[in-house]
């Protein structure tokens, strides 16, 4: 099972999505439902709801990237290592996941768009968090395949 903890800090996401906490938990319970691995164990993860001025912070500071992004992943494991604590432990905590509501947002959007871009966004990063990488093709596409799976089992 999928856990999350949800923290707010920039009070525009609130006019997209009224309650994030519920909004995604929700998700996450479907996710949990109609996914068998995560039904063994109890994996948590973090998201913080920013704006472009504290992700563009932690971009400088952890990727010596000076620019804002859409979406940051902090995975607490590599996925060899993570693959041993799946074997040994209840409870792992994966990471955390950062994203800017300012990347997602578009004028004249509706909010059923915002809200499908930030799904695919936080899909992105929990398979970031269980060790998905995209620096190879191969990689790219079994990551994207993994997202789509995620995607169509929580809409």
């Amino acid at each position: 099972m999928i856990k999350v903890n949800v923290i707010i800090n920039h009070k525009k996401w609130k006019k997209i999505i009224i309650n994030p906490e519920k909004y995604l938990q929700k998700k996450i319970k479907t996710l949990n439902f109609s996914n068998n691995f995560f039904k063994k164990k109890r994996l948590e993860f973090s998201i913080l709801l920013s704006g472009d001025k504290e992700i563009k912070k932690l971009n400088k500071n952890f990727r010596k990237k000076n620019k804002t992004t859409d979406i940051l992943s902090f995975p607490f494991h590599e996925k060899r290592d993570l693959k041993k604590l799946l074997k040994k432990k209840e409870i792992i905590y994966l990471g955390d996941i950062i994203i800017n509501l300012n990347k997602i947002i578009k004028k004249h959007e509706k909010k059923y768009e915002t809200k499908s871009k930030f799904d695919k966004l936080w899909i992105h990063g929990l398979i970031h968090l269980l060790g998905g990488r995209h620096k190879s093709n191969k990689d790219f596409f079994i990551m994207k395949n993994l997202e789509d799976k995620f995607f169509r089992s929580i809409n």
